[in-house]
């Protein structure tokens, strides 16, 4: 979930119109279950419904405990935040609003071991150019406005492990598939979103793929 910049026009179900009153999201399972998320009046904040994320959150859980997380466009933290609640590591949310980013290390601070959030106010592609990298599972979430899949992911891939998971959340009909080396795991759709879980392939399996296709095309 995240800050949409410069949205266009409302659709049924997308960012409340101004005035609206800010409401909250809630964490939905592990150690921090029920704990609210303030859901700022900000243009284009849209966290992650429910309902999507409990169906994600079931695909990931074998995977969560020890994990490294990279919540790349955090807007509300419901992400990042849920994933450390059910188990990981260690999360690193990404904020370019400053506001919003303020609230996420305020959450933090009040969690029980809130020190394994990280909150990072930064644009996400000139933070990812300078990141660290070994992240074990991303969300990427970015601006529906912005077109910003294609080089989020690009700059996003080198700095996640050998065998990483990749959510990805847009627009039904965006292109926003990761492409080569990654391997769709699950995915869904709601009547305006499509939200699907990627597996970064081996490198000598995406190499082997990528020569059977030549041969096909020859």
């Amino acid at each position: 979930m995240n800050r949409r910049s410069a949205p266009p026009p409302r659709a049924p179900g997308r960012p409340a119109p101004a005035g609206a009153t800010p409401g909250t999201v809630r964490i939905i399972g592990g150690h921090w279950r029920g704990t609210k998320l303030p859901v700022a009046d900000v243009a284009g904040l849209r966290p992650t419904s429910d309902r999507v994320r409990e169906t994600l959150f079931n695909w990931l859980q074998p995977i969560l405990p020890g994990a490294r997380v990279l919540d790349l466009f955090a807007g509300s933290g419901a992400l990042g935040l849920e994933a450390v609640s059910r188990g990981a590591r260690e999360a690193v949310l990404v904020e370019r609003d400053p506001a919003l980013a303020a609230n996420l290390r305020q959450i933090a601070a009040r969690l029980p071991d809130g020190d394994r959030v990280q909150v990072i106010c930064a644009d996400a592609l000139a933070w990812l150019r300078e990141a660290s990298g070994g992240f074990d599972l991303a969300f990427v979430d970015p601006p529906f406005a912005g077109a910003l899949w294609r080089p989020a992911l690009e700059a996003l891939t080198p700095q996640l492990a050998a065998e990483a998971w990749l959510y990805v959340e847009s627009p039904p009909d965006a292109d926003a598939a990761p492409g080569a080396g990654w391997r769709l795991h699950r995915e869904g759709r709601t009547r305006d979103v499509r939200y699907a879980l990627y597996r970064r392939e081996p490198a000598d399996a995406a190499a082997e793929a990528a020569v059977g296709s030549g041969a096909r095309g020859d």
